[in-house]
């Protein structure tokens, strides 16, 4: 008891430099203009040129007046420049604010290794007891197998080897007890726990809030009281679906 104790502990201090070390402004994009430069509009255009007629035959009349043949030369078309498209400018993003940042909320805690965990209750998808898991080759290490239940397959995360993979060892992966599989949203998603806490309801000011993007965007802030980790479920969502960790 005394070491898990201990292990909880260090996990707290982890956790808190989770989320200091993002505190970074993200960098500025620049805009680069582009300036497109155009040919000559109107290429040179040739002078008539005007034929001299061959002298006349003389006749027992009176000599007729020489005629000169004007011989026109065609104007060559104006080329016009061809137009550049312009490049397709990228989509703006726009962040959804979550239902969440108002008010109060309801958070689900639970706890893997030690580390206790919250996430927000409207993005809680369902929580179901573990089963047995059937293991896919060529998948992440942190996919621990594919759960079935009710004819829907559920791709269980092995929670502490994905949130703190540096901190994963023999000793952390012999304390884990995983019984439950919480599920995010209405992902095929679910992270595996060893026990589920309690809901606890929170005030704005309860958490202390991300407010720059960083290198963790699943963090979505710290529970101050409880120093726990308070999970963005969409971005983690996203994170899974890349085959990416936390890191």
């Amino acid at each position: 008891m005394s070491d898990l104790q201990a292990s909880s502990k260090v996990m707290k201090h982890y956790l808190k430099a989770l989320l200091t070390e993002d505190e970074v402004p993200a960098a500025t994009v620049l805009q680069e203009e582009k300036k497109q430069q155009l040919n000559e509009l109107l290429a040179p255009v040739s002078a008539p040129v005007i034929a001299k007629a061959p002298p006349a035959v003389p006749v027992a009349a009176a000599p007729a007046a020489p005629v000169a043949a004007v011989v026109k030369v065609a104007t060559p078309p104006v080329s016009k420049p061809a137009l550049v498209p312009a490049a397709p400018v990228p989509p703006v993003k726009v962040a959804t604010e979550k239902a969440y940042r108002k008010g109060r909320f309801q958070a689900l805690f639970f706890s893997v290794a030690g580390l206790k965990i919250a996430l927000p209750l409207k993005e809680l998808g369902g929580i179901h007891k573990i089963a047995p898991l059937k293991s896919l080759p060529g998948q992440p290490a942190w996919l621990q197998g594919v759960m079935l239940y009710r004819e829907q397959k559920i791709n269980v995360v092995d929670t502490a080897q994905w949130v703190m993979p540096e901190k994963y060892d023999n000793q952390l992966q012999e304390q884990l007890n995983y019984q439950y599989v919480i599920m995010l949203g209405n992902s095929h998603w679910g992270l595996a726990c060893d026990t589920l806490v309690n809901t606890i309801a929170l005030e704005q000011d309860d958490v202390k809030w991300r407010e720059n993007e960083g290198k963790r965007p699943w963090l979505a802030g710290l529970i101050k009281q409880h120093m726990c980790a308070l999970l963005d479920v969409d971005a983690m969502i996203e994170l899974l679906a890349k085959g990416l960790n936390s890191q």
